[in-house]
This record gives structure tokens, sequence and C-alpha cells, in this order.
């Protein structure tokens, strides 16, 4: 039943960070620096395998965070909710804005790119903790 919790709080991630970025595309291009082509779009076309690597890793992060809320008896909804969303905000968004300070990247980039990682967290959290 672990496994099957990992993967759906995986699911539900990627299909939140679909709508998170299709809304939030033209700023985040523009933050990000992406090249784009003559209509607008990523230069290049988008490469299946990045989707699918960025599956993988929020995998890896679901079964992580799957680990920890079971050493640490998070099981409800609430708990879970709050326990993802202090992961996105305390562990993975600082680290964004490390790597973008140093990279001198925009401020706009780490809020947009942080607010993902905590809705994502939330949301895997909240799945966690409900299967």
């Amino acid at each position: 039943m672990e496994i099957l919790s990992v993967i759906a709080a995986t699911i539900a991630a990627f299909v939140a960070g679909a709508a998170y970025y299709g809304a939030l595309a033209e700023p985040w291009m523009a933050a990000s620096g992406v090249e784009r082509d003559e209509n607008g779009k990523p230069k290049g076309g988008q490469n299946p395998s990045v989707f699918a690597f960025a599956f993988l890793c929020q995998l890896v992060v679901a079964g992580m965070m799957r680990h920890v809320f079971s050493l640490s008896g998070i099981e409800t909804l609430g708990a879970g909710l709050l326990a993802g969303m202090g992961v996105g905000l305390f562990f993975i968004t600082p680290w964004i804005a490390l790597n973008n300070l140093y990279g001198m990247r925009p401020r706009q980039l780490t809020i947009i790119d942080g607010g993902y990682a905590s809705l994502a967290c939330s949301i895997m959290g909240a799945v966690l903790a409900l299967i």
C-alpha cells in the first residue's frame, strides 16, 4: 500500500506542476532565460525525457517523504499537509534560492520555482497521509 501512496502523491504533484507552470509559463520563461522560437515556445521543443526525469525526481521526493512520515507518525491530512509544506518551504525553496543566488538568476525565478516546490510538497504530504 505504501508504494501506491507514493505513486499517487507523485502523480498529484506532477499534475499540479502542469497546471502551475502552465499558468506561469510566461513569467517563468522570462525569469529563467529560456530561449524561445518565433512562436514564443521554448526553442527546440520540449523533450519527453525531461518530463520523465521530472516525474522520477518527484517520485524520489515522495518516497523519502513517505519514509520520514512513517518514522514521524504523520498520519492525518492536516499533519501531512503541514509537514509537506514545511519540506517545500524550509528545505527545497532555500536550496533553490541558494542555487539561483550564486547563479545570479532573477528573484522572480526563485519565487516561482519555490512556490511550486512548496505547493507540490504540500500536495504530496496530504496524499501520503490520506492513502
